[in-house]
């Protein structure tokens, strides 16, 4: 299976939100049931795929040139957004998905690879990503892991002032 990388454009954005959304949908049941409900409910008032098709949008509107695709054959199969951070000597691999159909042969890494590459040439030393430590996130976890990520241990609280 043949994967390219090309710049985003934006008749891409039809089928790079479609798949975004089937890419994450088994990832949110784990976490409703990883956070407390007044977070969750906070966070998806409208639920998860409304606000995941906004914070999405927004992406691929304000900072198009960050994004890349992968493309099988001529079905996109999943993109990357990739943020710089020359302050921190960091990029940052801000959004990644994979089309479930394409998942496990090659196109998540494809495309760290190519942030890597960006990064790579912006001059700076390290990339970072962040994803869920919930049970849903856990295949994300194996796989960062297994492309050389090491974790930096994070705890975050939240308290309900109304309850």
């Amino acid at each position: 299976m043949q994967v390219t990388i090309v710049p985003y454009a934006v008749d891409h954005r039809p089928a790079v939100l479609e798949l975004s959304i089937r890419a994450w949908e088994p990832v949110f049941p784990g976490i409703e049931q990883a956070v407390p409900p007044f977070v969750y409910r906070s966070f998806y008032p409208d639920g998860w795929q409304a606000r995941q098709l906004a914070d999405l949008s927004a992406v691929l509107d304000d900072e198009p040139d960050s994004v890349d695709i992968a493309v099988v054959g001529e079905q996109v199969a999943g993109w990357v957004c990739t943020r710089l951070h020359p302050e921190d000597d960091m990029g940052e691999i801000y959004v990644l998905a994979v089309d479930p159909l394409q998942q496990r042969r090659g196109v998540g890494t494809a495309l760290t690879e190519q942030a890597f590459a960006r990064v790579r040439a912006a001059g700076l030393r390290m990339v970072m990503v962040e994803t869920g430590g919930d049970p849903g996130h856990a295949p994300a976890r194996a796989a960062y892991e297994s492309l050389g990520f090491v974790q930096w241990p994070v705890a975050r609280y939240f308290r309900d002032l109304r309850g």
